[in-house]
């Protein structure tokens, strides 16, 4: 089995898409560790505030069907794919962490959002907070000590999970 760590975002009917999501992700693999979500601004865009968060699961399967089923469970929601980079989303779940593994084929790993974005980086410590990034090698917990948190307009939104 192997231990992956998937961001979840949404700013279109963030609450509903954010559940549903979580709950598929349930369905599909079971127990998950789930963070604390955030809301945070729009980046790149003009753009309804997003709540992100990032799950944890155990999975036998390979990166790629990974990546498949996130896909499947994106359009489920309504994920338009012909929509911009930056543009509001039903749901964007992007695969963070798989093991150690590092590649630069799709899906791109580690995704380098993590050392990007506070909205990536915050509650991946939360989970995660001894991880080693495959590449850095700090921990989570240190990166984000370090992160300009100046910049990050994280705002921390109480959703329950059953």
């Amino acid at each position: 089995m192997t231990h992956a760590y998937l961001s979840i975002g949404s700013n279109i009917e963030p609450e509903a898409n954010v559940r549903a999501a979580v709950k598929a992700l349930q369905t599909q693999y079971g127990e998950l560790v789930i963070s604390p979500v955030y809301q945070t601004p729009a980046v790149g865009f003009e753009g309804d505030d997003f709540y992100n968060l990032v799950v944890g699961i155990e999975t036998a399967d390979p990166v790629e069907a990974l990546a498949i089923a996130c896909r499947a469970i994106e359009t489920g929601q309504g994920r338009q794919r012909e929509a911009q980079r930056f543009s509001a989303r039903t749901l964007d779940i992007d695969i963070l962490l798989f093991g150690d593994m590092v590649r630069e084929a799709a899906p791109s790993l580690p995704r380098d959002e993590i050392l990007k974005y506070a909205f990536v980086l915050k509650p991946l410590a939360d989970v995660a907070p001894d991880a080693r990034h495959p590449t850095d090698g700090r921990c989570y917990a240190d990166l984000w000590a370090t992160f300009p948190h100046d910049q990050d307009g994280l705002r921390l939104v109480q959703l329950d999970f059953d």
